[in-house]
């Protein structure tokens, strides 16, 4: 399913806000005494608390004003059933309190030094990982929002991912999935999509992570499947079969040299399946015998692999539809 122009913007409004609390915290860190990183770090914790659990309150806030816009009011939801924004600010996704969690980068960077790293190498670790744990606890808190919201009216029976064009190729595959209420938000670290709900009025037209592939750029392609993905997607290659097979990638060897394959698909998937109907086909599985417990011998090339080897583009398309990739 395919989210409303209104779904976007309340995903877009709460990934600036976890961008500017980020920000505001880059900038604490970044003025850190050196030569004092802990006392420093803790002198200065109050106000990036402050402005962390500010923007989750803001996000958490934005909540019923998009459902009410988004649905309209519900009858059947009681009146005691509000949501309470300020119950969400000042802790993170797993509970843990906000303050406590902060403190992390700073132990983070001395861990480091104390394990021999140069002081600017370990700044920059306690860096990377404050913006992370900021804008996660940021996006966290209006997502949990929007579930409460969404749990507290009756007429609301499931909702549809929201995903921008440049988020990453793993959540990209869970374009326009539908999930019941009930069911948890699946998110990493910096995750910033969203979701709508979905009611018996309310319903989001189809969509697919082949319209979200679309509406990138080139380089976008490039940067989020890798040349060599983006590649077999724009010859028709299917996105969570090339999203999905570089979970298991590894180097094989195989014609006598190192190749690049993976595991994926080989337990189970299309490549499986096909394997199996083609070994059928040519009588060196008998047609009795069922799929279970069989896997492939042959190695499953990457994309990057089967550019390599092919001498041109329609045998590209024979090895990518022959290895999962195009169905």
């Amino acid at each position: 399913m395919s989210p409303s122009a209104v779904a976007e913007a309340h995903t877009e409004a709460r990934r600036r806000l976890a961008a500017a609390a980020s920000l505001a915290a880059r900038r604490a860190w970044l003025a850190i005494d050196r030569s004092g990183i802990q006392a420093s770090w803790l002198q200065s914790l109050g106000s990036v608390l402050a402005v962390v659990s500010g923007a989750q309150l803001l996000a958490a806030q934005g909540t019923e004003p998009w459902l009410h816009g988004l649905l309209g009011d519900d009858p059947d939801r009681a009146e005691s059933d509000r949501l309470n924004p300020a119950a969400l600010a000042g802790v993170t996704g797993d509970g843990t309190l906000l303050a406590e969690a902060l403190r992390i980068p700073m132990l983070t960077a001395l861990r480091a030094l104390t394990g021999g790293a140069p002081l600017v190498q370990a700044m920059a670790r306690g860096q990377i990982l404050l913006d992370v744990m900021v804008r996660t606890a940021v996006a966290d808190a209006g997502r949990a929002a929007d579930t409460v919201g969404m749990a507290a009216r009756p007429a609301v029976t499931s909702y549809v991912r929201v995903v921008e064009s440049g988020a990453c190729s793993r959540c990209i595959v869970l374009a326009g999935r539908e999930y019941a209420v009930s069911t948890g938000f699946l998110r990493h670290p910096r995750c910033h999509c969203g979701m709508e709900p979905v009611t018996r009025e309310h319903k989001p037209a189809p969509s697919s992570p082949g319209r979200v592939v679309e509406a990138m750029s080139e380089e976008q392609r490039r940067k989020v499947f890798g040349a060599a993905g983006a590649r077999a997607i724009a010859q028709g290659a299917d996105v969570a079969q090339v999203v999905n097979a570089r979970r298991g990638m590894a180097t094989a060897t195989a014609f006598g040299r190192s190749i690049a394959a993976t595991s994926e698909g080989t337990v189970r998937g299309e490549f499986r399946r096909r394997e199996f109907r083609r070994l059928q086909a040519e009588g060196a599985i008998p047609r009795s015998q069922s799929i279970r417990g069989f896997r492939p011998e042959r190695a499953r090339l990457m994309p990057e692999e089967i550019f390599r080897q092919a001498e041109d583009r329609a045998h590209a398309v024979r090895l990518l539809r022959l290895h999962g990739y195009l169905t």
